[in-house]
């Protein structure tokens, strides 16, 4: 999944404040406007006097289609108190770029211009994305700043850390837009999964048979992202173990990139006893070369084909099925025809307590996908969505199936 297109409709309904302090990563706030927007969101934005000398209130007036707010004293709101009202319907406040003077203004409940004001008079969430020089983020003084906006449950995104544009590297740079995106969707998810740790399998396995050709299957991987996105945005900590696909990782997920089927196999296991959730979504190669050619396969004068003899790939899912304690494991099948036989077939085979099966030819590559859940009660279809929206649909399937760990503890 590219995070840097937003999802049409992933925040419709919402309504966000978009406060803008001083910094040169006002220009990242642009396209956040544009990502937020796209994703049905309204912004209004806020902007300080000093945000003001680093991107014109028309500019953001334009990307918002609202008009942008820079004075406490704007006459525009009919009782002439912005710093009130401006909130009051907001699902959040997002202070963006966040400056090391306004996190200071914040912690210590300081409100002498609108948008200082506006956060100390709300009534709803406020996140904050810091933004400046790593000597700054480093300053004992900031620190407690920061220690204290936490405290006071005002949500921190990042910052990142690389190069700044003072010419520095370090601490302090602004997340990029599309992970700041990607963190105030996962703000408002229902946290199903708080605390519970997710192990994903994604994409393809590609077993080589000289340096330069292999076989494998066919997957996008598309669909294994988009749970990780989902599970990560439910309050999971998630571990995506992915084969050779060409995705961004999204945000706040841990990958691990792997070739060949052993290489997953791998992976998985050394993972598979300190997950709560194992689900299995990458189109394993079932079978690999015995022995690998040291150079490239030539063609002969004699045009002769080349033979080859296969061992079989290790079986992931039912690996982590059979280990002592097994987290909970659901699998994924891509069958060419008769779902329903195959799918529950494989389900009961591998010994898992939930399968998900579709037809592959109708979802390769594709954005949508139609499911099937098997379990030993029977099978549930669910209708063609989105892949992202049928992630978060089967999160939250998954989620409800699971033991409460507080019965268990």
């Amino acid at each position: 999944m590219n995070t840097s297109a937003a999802n049409p409709g992933e925040l419709a309904g919402r309504h966000l404040v978009l406060g803008m302090t001083g910094g040169i990563a006002c220009y990242k706030i642009a396209e956040l406007t544009r990502l937020l927007t796209k994703a049905g969101a309204t912004v209004q934005v806020v902007m300080t006097e000093a945000a003001t000398q680093f991107i014109t209130p028309v500019t953001m007036q334009a990307l918002s289609g609202r008009p942008v707010y820079t004075s406490q004293w704007d006459g525009r709101v009919p009782n002439n108190m912005a710093h009130i009202d401006l909130s009051r319907d907001a699902d959040a406040i997002v202070v963006a770029p966040a400056s090391t003077d306004f996190l200071a203004k914040l912690a210590h409940g300081f409100a002498d211009d609108l948008l200082s004001t506006l956060c100390v008079a709300r009534d709803c969430p406020l996140l904050v994305v810091p933004a400046m020089n790593r000597q700054m983020w480093g300053n004992p003084a900031t620190q407690r700043n920061v220690a204290q906006l936490r405290a006071d449950g005002i949500e921190t995104l990042g910052p990142d850390s690389g190069p700044q544009a003072c010419g520095e590297i370090g601490d302090g740079r602004m997340l990029e837009p599309e992970a700041t995106y990607e963190a105030i969707v996962a703000f408002f998810a229902p946290k199903v999964l708080a605390g519970r740790k997710l192990l994903i399998t994604a994409g393809p396995t590609f077993e080589p048979l000289d340096p330069v050709r292999g076989i494998t299957n066919r997957s996008s991987g598309k669909m294994g992202f988009a749970l990780a996105r989902a599970a990560q945005q439910a309050g999971a900590h998630v571990h995506l173990v992915a084969g050779p696909v060409a995705l961004a990782t999204p945000w706040g997920v841990w990958r691990e990139d792997v070739q060949t089927a052993q290489q997953m196999y791998d992976a998985v296991m050394r993972e598979a006893s300190d997950a709560d959730v194992f689900i299995g979504v990458a189109a394993v190669a079932d079978w690999r070369v015995d022995h690998v050619a040291e150079h490239k396969i030539k063609k002969t004068a004699e045009h002769r084909m080349p033979t080859f003899s296969f061992v079989e790939n290790p079986d992931i899912l039912a690996s982590v099925a059979a280990i002592a304690n097994p987290p909970y494991c659901v699998g994924f099948a891509a069958e060419s025809g008769d779902l329903d036989v195959h799918g529950e077939e494989k389900r009961a085979r591998k010994k898992v307590p939930l399968l998900i099966g579709n037809l592959g030819p109708l979802t390769f590559g594709r954005d949508d996908n139609e499911v099937v859940l098997f379990e030993a009660g029977g099978r549930t279809p669910l209708p063609r969505a989105a892949k992202q929206a049928l992630a978060q649909t089967l999160i939250a399937e998954i989620a409800r199936r699971l033991p409460d760990p507080s019965i268990i503890s």
